[in-house]
């Protein structure tokens, strides 16, 4: 439960008139005295002015009201105001169903789903999610409040085979997998450990449900990689990136900082592509604006 006055305080509003209590967040529909809602545009704040949110979280531009908090981003305060209030996921310990081998580490307030798996030396640090059936292979280790889906394989044998005359050999997959803190991992999401180094995961990147990234990758801090992005080895996403639904990247590609890769683009092995801020989009991946002037070519032709 929070007072409408904390809440405030917390997003840097002053003035609050509102003395609710607030005990939950919600959908405007769904709402009573006792939820708190966001509005981000005025169609949005007119239907929960009608409702009996007891506090709503709307656009700088809203009129004075007792019940509306004025913010710059709603959406973004509305999450803060959830995470720090009423996220109740964490904190629950291990569940009877899961198994923590002996030698792995937990941190203080984390949290294993029923059927999860924690291998020995695997090291959590504290308030980490895990949820139900997640496999977390030897030689991992989390930062803290790291959230990870049901289904998801964390330091998993990477996909490396040496050809010979008789057949394929197995390349060494004895390497590590390190998670910064804050990272989010969605269901079914594979993440497979080095080779022989170490594959990196970010602070504050937030992946969707069914990646996969291959061995020795690199990804920077607070990038998001949209469902079923596909990576092969020793790939670098630098910091800020965002990759859309269903990338795929050939190995030892390069995805510059703050790059935005739309969704089902490509890049070819061994290539780099920069500029901050800057759309790509296609097979092979290439500024969005180059992409449509091709397409156009094409309609002509």
């Amino acid at each position: 439960m929070a007072k409408a006055s904390e809440i405030a305080a917390l997003l840097g509003v002053s003035g609050c008139e509102s003395n609710a209590e607030i005990v939950r967040v919600s959908g405007i529909p769904a709402a009573g005295p006792d939820a708190l809602v966001f509005a981000m545009d005025d169609e949005a704040l007119v239907e929960a002015l009608e409702s009996s949110a007891g506090l709503i979280l709307g656009p700088m531009s809203a009129g004075e009201d007792a019940r509306v908090l004025r913010v710059k981003d709603p959406r973004t305060a509305f999450s803060r105001v959830y995470a720090k209030w009423f996220d109740e996921r964490g904190g629950r310990g291990v569940h009877p169903a899961a198994i923590v081998e002996v030698g792995a580490v937990l941190g203080a307030g984390c949290e294993v789903g029923a059927g999860s798996y924690v291998a020995s030396g695997v090291r959590l640090g504290a308030d980490c999610v895990i949820g139900p059936r997640v496999v977390i292979y030897a030689g991992t280790t989390l930062g803290s409040r790291v959230k990870v889906q049901a289904g998801a394989v964390l330091g998993s044998d990477g996909f490396g085979y040496a050809r010979t005359t008789e057949g394929y050999i197995g390349f060494p997959q004895i390497g590590t997998l390190w998670i910064g803190d804050d990272v989010e991992i969605g269901a079914g999401t594979t993440i497979d450990r080095g080779a022989l180094g170490e594959t990196r995961i970010g602070r504050g990147t937030k992946i969707d449900n069914l990646c996969h990234i291959a061995h020795n990758c690199v990804i920077g801090e607070d990038v998001i990689m949209a469902a079923q992005v596909g990576m092969a080895g020793s790939c670098v996403i630098e910091d800020g990136a965002m990759l859309g639904g269903q990338v795929g990247l050939g190995e030892r590609v390069t995805i510059g900082k703050g790059v935005i890769l739309g969704g089902q683009g490509g890049v070819l092995p061994g290539k780099r592509i920069d500029g901050e801020g800057v759309v790509y989009w296609g097979t092979p991946a290439q500024p969005v604006r180059e992409y449509l002037r091709g397409l156009a070519r094409m309609r002509k032709g």
